[in-house]
This record gives structure tokens, C-alpha cells and sequence, in this order.
């Protein structure tokens, strides 16, 4: 998935407009409020609820207390940012899918919710766990910044936890010598068959992979031991999937974790295609 720094631009933006209104309040406010003090002494012992008076007074007040369009901007948006930053920060963010290599599970134009505390509250930015709280199941759904691509959202399923040992061979998984049974689903296309949709189950999570009948350059052959604090993970369209068995170091650190996706709301492929909701649901 492309990356965009939003974390940053939004760490900047509600810094700058914070510290604006702040220096509002003990500093910029300080003539308005001297500009107020002038015009009550001025305005005293005069009768300013008639004309000519009201009108006088009023504008004289309004003038007095017209913020600069700097603060004003700050004001108005802080509020609106400092809500955003908080909700994209320590709880949900949202994703869109720009590839097939989570397919079936995930299509192309998907929008995902990813989970920002499921693994534990980290710090904006620097992604520095603040707080633990749970650690990535073998079979989640996780958004990562892989090894060699650090500044770019990836997105795919969690095979290997720390410590395991890994073998895919002619697309048989065995995770720690015990081999990952599949079921066949579906032969496409029906009329003459190039990939198969495989139902598999990892811990909780019961999902459909997509292979190829002859298996591909990642699929024939390998074996991965994880290092502990690290993950190895896979795309679930097993042939068409840049993943750990492809990567040059192989494993996701935990500090590289950005969250767990829990749920499609929206499906819009282009920007000449509508919207659709059929998707919605949880992530299996």
C-alpha cells in the first residue's frame, strides 16, 4: 500500500495550531484584552443601550476583539485535528487495497479498518510501542512495514510467530513439523482450471487462499526459522504475493507493526466506478 506520512503531517499540524492558540491565550491576547479595558473606560457612564451609543459601543467591542486570521485558523482547526490525530493514532486508521496479493480475502479498491491498539499503543510517528497489550496471533490480518521497504504500508497474513519453524514446499505449509491441512473449494476458471481456491485454518482463522495449479517461484521450496520479536507473513493469493518467503530479510520486526486490519466498510476500485458496501464485514 502506498504511504503517505499522515502520521507526521498530522503530529505537525496539531502542534503548530496547539501552540498557536496556546500563545493566544498567554501572549498574542494580551492588546485585545487592553484594547477591551480602553473601550469600557471610554463607553463609561454612557447610556449604551440606545442608538447612537449600542452601535458605537458594539463595533468598538467587535473591533477590539477580532483575532488575527492566523489564530483564528489555528481555533478552528485544532479541535478537528487533535480529534483525527487520537482517532487514526491509538485507534482505528483507515486503508485502501492497491493490490491482488491479499485476494481472495482482500480485492483491489477494498477499504479497510485497521485496529490500532490490538498489539499495544504506539507512539505516532516514530511507532515506538508505548504500552503493551496483545501480540499478533499466527492466521491476523496485519499492516507492517516491511524490512526492505521501510516507509511503505504492506499488508498480509501472520504465518510464522517467534520461535517457529516454517517449510513451504509444492505449496504445503508446515508450521513446526505439523503440515496445514487444505480443502479444495473451487477449480477456476471451471472450463479449463489455472488456480484453486484452498480453504485453510490458522489458530482462529478459517480463510480461502488462492493458488496456482503449478505452483509458483515461491511457492516450490523453503524454510524459515523466525527469530524471536519477529513474523513471518504471506499473502493469501500464495503465486502473486512479494512476501517473507521473497523479501531478503525475511522477517517483520515488531516494531515495524502497524496494526491489525479487522474489517472491510467499503468497496471503490476507481474514481469511475461507485462506491459499493456489498464487501462490509469482518476480516477472516
Amino acid at each position: 500500500m502506498e504511504h503517505v506520512n499522515l502520521p507526521l503531517i498530522l503530529t505537525v499540524g496539531v502542534l503548530v495550531t496547539g501552540v498557536i492558540w496556546l500563545l493566544d491565550i498567554f501572549v498574542l491576547s494580551r492588546p485585545r484584552k487592553r484594547a477591551l479595558k480602553a473601550i469600557e473606560a471610554t463607553f463609561e457612564g454612557r447610556d449604551v443601550t440606545r442608538e447612537p451609543e449600542q452601535s458605537r459601543y458594539q463595533e468598538a467591542i467587535a473591533q477590539a476583539q477580532r483575532e488575527p486570521l492566523l489564530v483564528e485558523y489555528s481555533k478552528s482547526f485544532f479541535p478537528v485535528l487533535l480529534v483525527v490525530y487520537i482517532l487514526r493514532s491509538f485507534v482505528y486508521e483507515p486503508f485502501q487495497i492497491p493490490s491482488g496479493s491479499m485476494e481472495p480475502t482482500l480485492q483491489v479498491g477494498d477499504f479497510i479498518l485497521v485496529n490500532k491498539y490490538t498489539y499495544g499503543l504506539r507512539l505516532p510517528v516514530w511507532n515506538k510501542k508505548m504500552v503493551a497489550i496483545n501480540e499478533p496471533q499466527r492466521g491476523d490480518v496485519m499492516v507492517f512495514f516491511p524490512p526492505h521497504l521501510p516507509d511503505t504500508y504492506y499488508i498480509k497474513r501472520v504465518i510464522g510467530l517467534p520461535g517457529d519453524e516454517i517449510r513451504y514446499t509444492d505449496h504445503q505449509l508446515i508450521i513446526n513439523g505439523e503440515p496445514v491441512a487444505e480443502e479444495i473449494q473451487a477449480l477456476l476458471p471451471a472450463d479449463a482450471p489455472r488456480v484453486k481456491l484452498v480453504r485453510e485454518q490458522l489458530g482462529e482463522h478459517e480463510f480461502t487462499a488462492l493458488k496456482h495449479l503449478q505452483p509458483g517461484m515461491y511457492s516450490r521450496r523453503g524454510y524459515w526459522q523466525v527469530p524471536e520479536g519477529h513474523y513471518f507473513m504471506m499473502g493469501d493469493n500464495r503465486d502473486n504475493s512479494l512476501d517473507s518467503r521473497g523479501w531478503d530479510v525475511a522477517f517483520v520486526p515488531d516494531e515495524k507493526i502497524v496494526g491489525k486490519a479487522v474489517a472491510v466498510w467499503m468497496h471503490w476500485e476507481s474514481l469511475f466506478s461507485l462506491p459499493s458496501f456489498g464487501r462490509a464485514g469482518a476480516i477472516k
